[in-house]
């Protein structure tokens, strides 16, 4: 398969749980493009411009559980010149801090998976992705994303 790892990350967290994503498709013999939300649009554009059988998108939650500005760009930039991909090759993934609320924890996570209509659960980290759990619900979920139906190939 063909994924689109995208993604804004803040503070490194959110790119950490992207590289270790990227790291297991690969170590899976799946193609990735790594695309960071607030690259260069026209960079960007040629990475949007090729054919993806997953689209794994990842954000931090800004205040109060909202979307950061940088993902929204990105997201507009796919609606308006790519279109929107079909809600079955869409997964999402987070990270967060609960100190600040469970009822904002990964909020940016779920705007977005709500908004893609995302069939699949939303991988939330707390934090940086650390010891062999995280790294374990990283694995997992991949697996769980990319095993489904909804491939180029069987589209």
């Amino acid at each position: 398969m063909h994924i689109l790892i995208a993604f804004a990350s803040l503070s490194g967290n959110t790119r950490e749980v992207a590289r270790l994503l990227a790291a297991h498709c690969r170590g899976r013999g799946h193609a990735v493009d790594w695309l960071e939300a607030d690259e260069d649009p026209e960079q960007a554009l040629q990475i949007l411009a090729r054919p993806h059988d997953r689209y794994l998108f990842g954000a931090w939650t800004d205040n109060a559980g909202r979307t950061p500005a940088e993902m929204k760009d990105f997201v507009s930039l796919l609606r308006d010149h790519s279109g929107l991909p079909p809600a079955d090759r869409v997964a999402i993934f987070g990270t967060g801090e609960t100190q600040w609320g469970l009822e904002y924890y990964c909020g940016a996570a779920h705007r977005l998976a709500s908004y893609f209509h995302s069939p699949y659960p939303v991988l939330e980290i707390e934090q940086m992705p650390h010891g062999d759990a995280d790294r374990h619900a990283i694995q997992q979920w991949a697996d769980q994303v990319l095993a489904a139906p909804g491939s180029l190939a069987t589209c």
